[in-house]
């Protein structure tokens, strides 16, 4: 089983960004943090982070074929980008969104999620635990339905 972790924009300055918000740990912790989770649970990982909305929708595209799930944080993109979810829908590959923050109880323009409405679950307000729940969450997903070998599955 294979899976491709996104980051968008800004999550490379975890640790120096409104740590209020988003804790005081780094973006290298949180790389680590993934790692090891999938060590554990016998998953291949890439992790991959951009600040540019194309390189993600272009990473999300080689993914076809590639992986057996998605874990995507889309950051600031989150609240804009159709393009992220057209290629989430296209390839159809299970995805799970992540954000560090409860984005409920932030400003207005961050209550619409676009890539989230292609993905299988979301998880927020965790900080890094939400990505361990989601690597854990797409495993089991996967199984249930058969997945993994970079099979296509429908949902």
């Amino acid at each position: 089983m294979k899976f491709l972790v996104i980051n968008g924009p800004n999550l490379n300055l975890l640790g120096r960004r409104e740590p209020d918000i988003y804790g005081g740990e780094t973006y290298a912790r949180l790389e680590e943090l993934i790692r090891d989770t999938c060590l554990r649970e016998g998953v291949e990982v890439e992790v991959f982070q951009s600040n540019h909305e194309g390189a993600i929708v272009d990473r999300i595209q080689q993914a076809l074929d590639a992986v057996d799930g998605i874990v995507i944080n889309p950051a600031a993109y989150t609240h804009t980008s159709v393009a992220i979810l057209d290629a989430l829908k296209a390839v159809a590959i299970p995805a799970v969104e992540v954000h560090l923050s409860d984005v409920r109880s932030r400003e207005a323009f961050r209550q619409v999620s676009y890539p989230g409405m292609a993905c299988v679950r979301t998880f927020m307000g965790l900080g890094f635990e939400g990505y361990r729940q989601a690597i854990l969450f797409l495993k089991d997903y996967l199984a249930q339905r058969g997945g993994g070998a970079c099979s296509t599955v429908s949902w």
